[in-house]
């Protein structure tokens, strides 16, 4: 529950900050408002979660090793 009222208050913010740009229909939550909420989240509970090294992402976006 904590997790959806932070979407909520984060995407309330988020809209009254840019509303000028946006038009009147239903958005999606900015990806960058859920990746923040789940960094906070995990970080909360003890969870580390490492970030790929730029070795690994050119492995994983190459197709010279057969991926």
């Amino acid at each position: 529950m904590d997790m959806s009222f932070a979407t909520q208050a984060l995407g309330i913010e988020y809209m009254s900050r840019n509303y000028e740009n946006m038009e009147p229909t239903v958005h999606r939550v900015p990806e960058m408002i859920d990746k923040k909420i789940a960094s906070i989240k995990l970080e909360s509970m003890g969870v580390v979660i490492d970030h790929l090294s730029d070795d690994q992402i050119k492995y994983t976006t190459g197709w010279q090793e057969g991926t």
